[in-house]
């Protein structure tokens, strides 16, 4: 069974994040966006956890909404601050667990060492191996994933606040690792470059802070599941078969990321790798560090050169959220109506957008039908397109050029409505 799968969500109970952020929203988009299976992320706060108990029914190894064909597992991030040979490291990283009554026993514990009311992803203090002792102590065959491992802030490899090595991280703990996520401005590729990640699954998801198509399932993993459960998604990350592994991954374009590049956003200081190094790491502005991207923190720790290709591993796709794209094509906020009713016109004639960004549609009715939506595609999938990386939190462009095609007038009025 093709699974498309977002292990990285949030709920309205997360600082940042919309307060749509319920269940039933996140089961209305996902069916829009074709994704079969999704985390309840925060199952640590107290409300959210509440929440979940009443509305989410036992699926045979998953939870579901009543008899809606969107599969739940039971999970969420957890934010690790810690002091380490006198330095302080940040890492965010995501938990799996397999039923609401490990959960439970795991929330007891994790209450006598923070405020798990205070944020749907709570922050602890204690040193992440500490941590993973205490949640393998409670289920020894919890899922665990290193979160957007290269982001400046709150990573494994994260510039600021990270290791060089995932073993200087984990020690001997790195077997219990399932997974490692590559995060908005990294992508498979990328990690590829580092042998020690030789044997450990790269993943992609959303870390949606809101449940609309452009946010959840932005970046998202394709799955072999027998049947939708823990038990064998925990199969296809630690020990993949022919009946349970990763098919592929859905990403954003690096550069889009917020952290591609190196600089400094209240400057207006972009820096690729090789101008940062000219400059010294150093503001030209304002004369502090620059925040160094994902992309030099790649080229610090790689051990191969950035062609690198790694057979074994499954293929990823990079592509742009239908609604951003539609958005370019009618030079309309991603929120106003004629994107809202030309993207639903869209998915009811192909099918959910996530079969659609992967080229797994009727590509001749689409172009007769949505001519610049046909267009915008090719050219995505052929690279025909304009990259400005981002970097220190600014979320970088994706420019698709439609080499002067007239574009459909439109008129509309920015509405919030179905995004």
């Amino acid at each position: 069974m093709r699974v498309f799968a977002d292990l990285h969500l949030h709920s309205k109970y997360s600082r940042g994040c919309s307060k749509n952020l319920d269940l039933e929203n996140l089961v209305k988009f996902s069916k829009l966006k074709g994704l079969k299976l999704l985390i309840t992320g925060d199952f640590t706060h107290p409300l959210w956890f509440k929440e979940i108990k009443e509305k989410l029914k036992e699926a045979d190894g998953a939870y579901k909404i009543d008899e809606e064909d969107v599969y739940f597992l039971i999970g969420g991030e957890i934010s690790s601050i810690f002091s380490r040979k006198n330095k302080v490291y940040k890492i965010h990283f995501l938990v799996i667990l397999p039923n609401l009554e490990i959960a439970e026993k795991l929330n007891k514990k994790l209450a006598l060492y923070g405020k798990l009311e205070s944020d749907g992803r709570p922050t602890f203090g204690l040193d992440i191996i500490d941590l993973l002792k205490i949640i393998l102590d409670t289920y020894d065959k919890t899922i665990i994933i290193p979160a957007h491992v290269w982001t400046p802030h709150f990573s494994l490899y994260g510039s600021n606040s990270g290791f060089n090595s995932i073993y200087e991280a984990f020690n001997d703990f790195v077997k219990y690792i399932s997974a490692v996520e590559t995060g908005l401005s990294s992508d498979p590729n990328m990690n590829w470059r580092l042998p020690e990640l030789d044997n450990i699954s790269i993943v992609s998801f959303s870390d949606a802070h809101s449940p609309y198509t452009y946010r959840i399932g932005r970046e998202a993993t394709l799955f072999e599941l027998e049947k939708i459960s823990f038990e064998n998604l925990y199969k296809a990350l630690n020990s993949p078969d022919e009946k349970n592994k990763i098919l592929m991954t859905v990403e954003f374009f690096p550069e889009e990321g917020k952290y591609h590049f190196d600089g400094h956003r209240f400057c207006k200081v972009r820096f690729s790798p090789e101008e940062s190094k000219k400059n010294h790491y150093i503001c030209p502005v304002c004369q502090r560090r620059v925040t160094i991207g994902v992309l030099s923190r790649v080229e610090e720790l790689a051990k191969r050169p950035p062609d690198f290709v790694d057979p074994k591993r499954p293929p990823f796709k990079k592509t742009v959220p239908l609604a951003e794209i539609l958005a370019q094509i009618y030079d309309a906020d991603v929120n106003s109506k004629l994107v809202e009713e030309t993207y639903l016109k869209i998915i009811k004639s192909f099918g959910p957008e996530l079969e659609i960004l992967t080229s797994n549609y009727d590509k001749e009715k689409m172009k007769e039908n949505f001519y610049e939506v046909y267009l915008a595609l090719e050219k995505i999938d052929k690279g025909e397109i304009i990259l400005e990386p981002g970097y220190d939190g600014e979320y970088g462009k994706v420019i698709i050029k439609l080499n002067g095609e007239k574009k459909e007038e439109n008129s509309f009025r920015k509405t919030k409505t179905l995004f």
